[in-house]
């Protein structure tokens, strides 16, 4: 049963690591193209008549949208979301997944992506649309999902009106269209999608659109890392059921000898014999089989709510195949490793095979009992040491159960740690504790925040230009810099921008960072190689540009910015991940015409961020700048998901590890009950039968711990750079370098423990067994 459950688990993570992005777009309708209208240009009625436009299949909308950066109760930002306003979460397009909660049915009320789900943000928690005090505030009523990521937030269509009415909102009220096609597996088939729809409403009307295939590139990038580990974990998984049902299957039909050499006495065929015996291991195998059916489906719920979590996708279910596929497994393999038993058995004479009983063969695993006694140990241990050499088939079984275990421990604790480091080494601007705007635009956008633009306008929700809006008046950064070192609590600060730039030999525009002062310890980013900014002239790059242009470290690169072109030295490879490891870095001195537009601060210790930021926001706003506490990230919840799926894997494969060994340990001490009342009869106490029984699990528990825990250091210095590989990235030193010298032989101690609770509860049964008992079962 435990080795079934464990199967159908392990299975089940395969199979959602295989394209989760398109089965959960299949699973929604997810909308192929996402397009945001003026409503002062095109009617909802001309919008709705678009749905029979060539090529269409499915529609839905018109949806009031528009863009909000929430306050949350604590009094930190959340980063800029697109609302739109929705009835219900069903449609023909976009099925959202109400993932917890209730749909928004009133004023007030508004439902997030699943993503922001945690411990800051519940159900029932609020929010405030802006910093102004009179902003509206919204209940958290329900998380929800939308694999197309046509927004982050949803209200009620009279809502979303009235927030944009308010001038609470960043972004004007537009009406947003979902769109589905007969044709849209290319950028060029959606391109002419879009100029279709174009010509269908009034010139100007369409603002801005967003393809469904930029979001699968960022879904099958982000879920890309975890996939290894999943596999790693779902190999392991299915590798110890196999065993675990082999071993207990042959050690069943193995002590049978004597009842066997019975039934051959009283005239059963050989052929009889092999048949019975295989037919009575399908039995119990079968009800084990069907429970461990149900309990796998059990525990893959929590295992693959998080696997939604770490995908972004919709509910993910075991598949039906599965449930079919791993019984018929474990059939064939109960009938396998029963035949070969039983038909060694069925070739044994009837003398023999009574004569053998419930023992082992004729002096097997004696010089292991001469070699044990003369250890300066008592005997009942000696003993116990001694009696696995006499099975040394099912002690292979039992010590690869163990490794199996320890493997998955180790790994585990690596994983986690490793998994904690990442979030340590995450983007700077994540770790800062306030972040300072200094206006003219956000610097990190995020979904539908309006960014600037160098021809005057700013992109609309979906990356579209805005017409008739300016770019709004950035504060000074002289008397932004003047109010944070005059502001009480601040240790270190450094400022910063972000803008498009050009970098010849590179198509389209790239993202650069331009950094200016001091950024300490806490500003930098990881280095896989080279160094970190420390003069000028110098560029910092991560992975992905490297592997993209065929560049190294030393290499020079002419980057214009605003039409100012400088010719840098990369001078390092950082740890950076975003915008697929292509971002550069650079010292904003290089490019007289940059300014900073943020400032990262760290605040003295004791000193509340939340209180910091909106002593300085009130001494900011009316410069024109802004200041906001940062809130836990993404990331960070992202880095718990994975951890708490290692720590699920693990338990559940250490647990069915030492199923193994009891069910071992069991037939072994049923074989030898005789035996037991033997030594009883001659003075053994209950103390000294437990004794005896762990002791022929301790040295198969060591043994298993010295194979598994290199062997799981190994797997993960074998997954961790294939999930760096699958982010595009290589990993530090401090990533990968996660064991502790101590760790190790703690850990080793793992198969000891898992050993040692399998053969506890056999041992407990064997000392309360009465001597006469165990005597007239022979």
């Amino acid at each position: 049963m435990m080795a079934v459950a464990s199967a159908v688990v392990a299975g089940s993570l395969i199979v959602a690591a295989n394209r989760p992005f398109d089965h959960a777009f299949a699973q929604q309708h997810g909308a192929q193209l996402t397009v945001q209208f003026d409503p002062e240009r095109a009617s909802e009625a001309q919008l709705r008549s678009t749905a029979d436009e060539s090529g269409v299949t499915a529609s839905a909308g018109p949806y009031p949208a528009t863009t909000v950066q929430p306050v949350d109760s604590a009094g930190g930002h959340l980063p800029a979301l697109t609302l739109v306003g929705r009835s219900a979460p069903a449609a023909d397009v976009d099925d959202l997944d109400l993932k917890s909660g209730r749909w928004a049915t009133k004023p007030g009320e508004v439902v997030l992506d699943a993503e922001f789900a945690g411990p800051a943000l519940e159900l029932g928690s609020t929010l405030k649309t802006s910093d102004a005090a009179d902003s509206p505030t919204l209940t958290i009523v329900g998380f929800a999902l939308s694999v197309s990521r046509t927004a982050e937030a949803w209200t009620t269509p009279a809502q979303a009106r009235a927030l944009a009415s308010a001038g609470t909102s960043l972004t004007p009220l537009t009406n947003q269209m979902l769109y589905r096609f007969d044709e849209a597996d290319t950028d060029g088939q959606l391109i002419a999608a879009r100029e279709r729809l174009a010509a269908a409403v009034p010139s100007g009307a369409l603002l801005s659109s967003r393809s469904y295939l930029e979001v699968k590139r960022d879904a099958d990038q982000g879920a890309a890392p975890t996939i290894p580990f999943l596999i790693a974990f779902g190999v392991l998984g299915i590798v110890m059921s196999v065993i675990i049902v082999s071993s207990v299957t042959s050690g069943a039909v193995g002590s049978s000898l004597r009842r066997i050499g019975v039934l051959k006495a009283i005239g059963f065929t050989p052929r009889e014999v092999v048949r019975a015996y295989v037919a009575q291991s399908l039995i119990p195998a079968a009800v084990g089989i069907g429970l461990g059916v149900v309990l796998g489906n059990l525990l893959a719920v929590p295992l693959l709510d998080d696997t939604e979590q770490a995908y972004s996708t919709t509910s993910l279910t075991v598949a039906w195949w599965v449930d079919v596929a791993v019984p018929a497994a474990a059939l064939l393999v109960v009938g396998l490793a029963a035949l070969v038993p039983a038909l060694r058995a069925g070739r044994l004479s009837t003398v023999e095979a009574i004569a053998v009983g419930r023992a082992p063969r004729p002096g097997r695993g004696q010089w292991a009992h001469r070699a044990a006694g003369r250890l300066p140990l008592p005997r009942a241990v000696t003993y116990g040491l001694a009696s696995p050499f006499a099975h040394p088939v099912r002690t292979v079984a039992m010590l690869l159960a163990v490794a199996f275990g320890t493997i998955a421990a180790t790994f585990a604790v690596g994983l986690t740690a490793s998994l904690t480091a990442v979030s340590a080494a995450a983007d700077p601007e994540e770790r800062a504790a306030v972040t300072v705007f200094g206006g003219g635009g956000e610097v990190q956008a995020g979904p539908g925040v309006p960014r600037p633009t160098e021809g005057g306008t700013k992109e609309g929700p979906e990356g579209g230009p805005t017409e008739g809006d300016s770019e709004p008046q950035a504060a000074d950064p002289a008397r932004v810099r003047a109010a944070i070192e005059a502001q009480p609590g601040t240790a270190a600060y450094y400022a910063m921008t972000r803008d498009d730039v050009s970098v010849a030999g590179v198509s389209g525009v790239v993202q650069a960072s331009f950094y200016q002062g001091d950024m300490g310890s806490t500003g930098g980013y990881e280095m896989l190689a080279g160094h970190w900014l420390d003069g000028a002239g110098q560029v910092v790059v991560g992975s992905g540009y490297l592997d993209r242009t065929g560049t190294e470290i030393g290499d020079t690169v002419r980057v214009t910015y605003l039409g100012d072109t400088r010719t840098l030295r990369i001078v390092g490879e950082a740890f950076d991940t975003s915008d697929g490891g292509v971002r550069l870095h650079a010292n904003i001195a290089d490019f007289p015409g940059a300014e900073p537009r943020m400032f990262l601060v760290e605040v003295e210790e004791g000193v509340a961020p939340v209180e910091y930021a909106q002593k300085l926001a009130a001494v900011l706003r009316p410069l024109g700048g802004d200041a906001m506490a940062n809130a836990p990230s993404g990331q960070d919840n992202f880095v718990l998901v994975l951890q708490s799926m290692a720590a699920l894997l693990t338990l559940m494969l250490v647990s069915v590890a030492g199923m193994g060994v009891l069910n071992s340990v069991v037939l072994d001490t049923r074989e030898r009950v005789h035996d037991l009342g033997v030594c009883k009869a001659l003075g053994m106490s209950p103390r000294q039968t437990v004794s005896l029984v762990l002791a022929s699990v301790t040295g198969i528990g060591v043994l298993g711990g010295l194979i598994g825990v290199p062997t799981g250091f190994a797997l993960h210095g074998v997954v961790l750079p294939l999930m760096g590989h699958a982010a595009g990235t290589d990993l530090p030193p401090s990533v990968l370098n996660v064991y502790t010298p101590w760790q190790l032989p703690l850990l080793a101690l793992a198969g000891l423990t898992i050993a040692l609770l399998g053969a506890l509860l056999p041992a407990t049964w064997a000392a309360r067994t009465r001597t006469a008992t165990a005597l007239r079962t022979e």
